[in-house]
């Protein structure tokens, strides 16, 4: 398979490619990205599910609600996010990505929760609560 879009953990252990275009990149300035990530904003590259391949070592995952948080269990980087009410797509952590640098996210997501002194004056859209309707 040659893939148009790959990534890893730091320490090579886990790799996945995609097959298609994202359908999102986004920023996310939610508590709950912030504990799982330890950044005081995340960013996230969203692909469909089936276009994806994960390969290499068993990824280590964390479930709180409908969200999964899945991490390299031997360099501990933080890998993707699924959501059950999402199933049909993943999102990686825009930094595991090879090429980070060609994502360029489109907006922010869940600016109601952003810390005080994050300041990024893109004049991307932003979102009070989340980007991505969910059921």
């Amino acid at each position: 398979m040659t893939a148009l879009h790959s990534g890893g953990c730091r320490c090579g252990a886990v790799r996945f490619e995609a097959s298609a275009d994202p359908l999102h990149v986004s920023y996310c300035h939610c508590t709950d990205c912030r504990k799982a990530s330890g950044a005081p904003v995340s960013a996230f590259v969203g692909f469909m599910a089936d276009a994806v391949v994960i390969s290499g070592d068993t990824l280590k995952s964390y479930v709180n609600g409908p969200v999964s948080r899945s991490f390299c269990r031997k360099c501990g980087s933080p890998i993707a996010y699924l959501d059950a009410r999402l199933p049909d797509s993943i999102y990686f952590m825009l930094g595991v990505m090879d090429l980070a640098a060609y994502y360029k996210p489109t907006l922010h997501a869940w600016v109601r929760e952003q810390l005080p002194f994050v300041h990024m004056p893109d004049g991307l859209p932003r979102h009070l609560t989340s980007s991505v309707p969910r059921p």
